[in-house]
């Protein structure tokens, strides 16, 4: 009997579509979406009936508005999304008696401290989408006292949008690349991070729901760096592909300013989630070269250049 996963969202979102492979290659998972117009977390009536058409044993709420900057001049739509619809989506879950695991983010937090989050400590969000996703927490939580709330970082995947994807873009379109040095966090593979919602959803499904799952986990990749040597990394990486060698500089976030303020420390510590699971994402050492192999293609081993 296989378990059934319902992800808010459409299937092309960097997790629900890593949701997606890992499933396909899972015999033992069947995973649905929720997506507009059938489900539209922006229309809370259009929930319930799209979660119990499906049927889920543990349902996964990754639908969210991510826009960090825009969300600065459309605060009501993203309020909707993010506090609203997650909160809503916990409500039906719980209708339908199924957990839930609620995909959060580093912005609750405003980057002052000097070493890794935890998760007791006090979130203070400094832009309206870091403030939505805290409220959609609190909502989560008072509307399906099964929940857990993962928040996680720097999410990449070999599709979607997000910063390997822009780094191979932009060293194709330019000679020398100019990269935040001051932000500290931790990238977090999609795919890693697909397979550890699953290790968490079979663990239910084969043991229960433990009343001690319930809160906040961080669920994020072990390794932190600067975006800037993130970015060296990327490149490196495409160049043993065959890509070309590109100069990363150095910047500070006062030299690309940006609409929304970003927390210069990211860090989040997984010490919870390796108690609780004995779950630990892979190491970006392992992630990120998964990554390019399917954005670039394997590395020339002869390591020889032109």
């Amino acid at each position: 009997m296989s378990m059934r996963i319902f992800v808010t969202g459409a299937d092309d979102g960097q997790v629900a579509r890593s949701l997606g492979e890992a499933a396909a290659a899972s015999p033992d998972v069947e995973v649905g979406f929720g997506a507009p117009p059938a489900m539209d977390l922006t229309r809370p009536e259009t929930i319930l009936p799209a979660m119990e058409a499906f049927r889920p044993d543990v349902v996964v709420s990754a639908a969210a508005y991510t826009a960090v900057d825009r969300a600065e001049s459309e605060p009501e739509l993203v309020y909707a999304i993010n506090r609203d619809g997650a909160g809503a989506a916990a409500s039906a879950a719980a209708r339908l008696g199924a957990p839930i695991i609620h995909l959060s983010t580093d912005y609750v937090f405003d980057g002052s401290k000097d070493g890794a989050y935890v998760e007791t400590d006090l979130p203070s969000p400094q832009g309206v989408y870091g403030r939505s996703k805290l409220e959609g927490e609190h909502a989560v939580a008072a509307a399906n006292a099964r929940h857990l709330i993962a928040r996680t970082s720097w999410i990449y995947a070999p599709f979607g949008s997000n910063f390997v994807r822009t780094m191979l873009r932009l060293s194709a379109e330019r000679d020398r690349l100019h990269v935040v040095d001051d932000q500290i966090g931790c990238p977090t593979y999609a795919p890693d991070l697909a397979d550890a919602i699953l290790t968490i959803a079979r663990l239910w499904s084969r043991e229960g729901w433990r009343s001690e799952h319930a809160g906040v986990t961080h669920l994020a990749g072990p390794d932190a760096v600067t975006w800037c040597a993130f970015a060296r990394q990327i490149l490196a990486g495409a160049a043993a592909r065959g890509g070309r060698h590109i100069a990363v500089e150095a910047i500070t976030t006062a030299q690309y300013p940006t609409p929304a303020k970003r927390p210069a420390n990211s860090r989040l510590s997984t010490q919870r989630l390796e108690s609780l699971f004995g779950l630990r994402l892979p190491p970006l050492d392992q992630s990120l070269p998964a990554c390019l192999d399917r954005l670039v293609g394997e590395p020339n081993i002869t390591g020889a250049s032109t």
